[in-house]
C-alpha cells in the first residue's frame, strides 16, 4: 500500500519512528540500524526525512515497518519469507547487521553470528542460511563477498592461479582460517570464475 513515507521526522525512538506527513504522524517500527542512519532531533529542526516501508496485517491490528534504505527493506522481505522467521525476528536480525554484513553472513554460513540476534536461537540461524544461502551468493557481486569495495582485478600472468588466490583471500576475510581456505578450495576448477569458486568452497566449510 505504501512504498514509502516522506515527510518531518516527529519523534524518534531506538525502537520506533513518527513521521509526520500532511498532518498525518505515520508510527513505524525500525531497526537499530535505521534508527542510527536518522537525523538527531535534539540537532536538527524538523528534519525532513523518508522511509521505505512494509505493511503488516494481522488479526490483532496493523503494522508499518520503516527502512532507511532499499536494501535494507529487501533484507526483512527475504527474511519474513524465511520458515518460522516473523516480522520481529527479522527486526531483531537487522538491528545486529547492515544489509551488506547480513548478506556476508549468510554466505558464509555464520549462523553463530545470527543467532545472536534478540529472540534469534541456533536454529532460527541455520534455517536462516539454509533458505537464503543459495539466493544471496547468486545475486551477490563476488566483490561483495570478498568484503571489498569494487577494484580492478590484479594483473597476473595466470589467470586462473589468481582466482583462486582471491577466493582464498575472501575466504579468510570472511573468517576463515588460511589452512581452512586452501584446503576447501582444492580440486576446485579454477577456470569457472571467482564467484562461483567462493560458492563451492563456502558449501565444503559448511558440510
Amino acid at each position: 500500500m505504501f512504498y514509502y513515507i516522506k515527510g518531518t521526522l516527529a519523534v524518534l525512538d531506538p525502537l520506533f519512528a513518527v513521521i509526520d506527513a500532511g498532518g498525518v504522524g505515520y508510527k513505524l517500527t525500525i531497526s537499530t540500524t535505521t534508527y542510527n542512519m536518522l537525523p538527531n532531533l535534539y540537532a536538527n529542526k524538523d528534519p525532513q526525512v523518508t522511509l521505505f516501508t512494509h505493511m503488516a496485517v494481522r488479526e490483532d491490528g496493523v503494522e508499518l515497518f520503516g527502512f532507511y534504505t532499499n536494501e535494507e527493506l529487501a533484507a526483512f522481505k527475504m527474511l519474513i519469507n524465511v520458515s518460522g522467521v516473523g516480522p520481529k525476528a527479522a527486526m531483531a536480525i537487522l538491528s545486529i547487521f547492515t544489509p551488506e554484513k547480513f548478506t556476508l553472513a549468510v554466505c558464509s554460513g555464520d549462523t553463530k553470528a545470527i543467532a545472536k540476534a534478540n529472540g534469534v536461537g541456533a536454529k532460527t540461524a541455520a534455517r536462516v542460511v539454509l533458505e537464503l544461502q543459495d539466493k544471496l551468493m547468486k545475486e551477490t557481486p563476488a566483490d561483495v563477498l570478498a568484503g571489498k569495495t569494487t577494484s580492478a582485478p590484479t594483473v597476473s600472468g595466470n589467470r586462473s592461479k589468481g582466482a583462486l588466490t582471491e577466493a582464498q583471500e575472501a575466504l579468510t576475510v570472511l573468517g576463515y582460517t588460511r589452512s581452512e581456505a586452501t584446503a576447501a578450495l582444492q580440486g576446485i576448477d579454477p577456470s569457472i570464475g571467482l564467484e562461483e569458486i567462493i560458492k563451492q568452497a563456502l558449501k565444503k566449510l559448511m558440510r
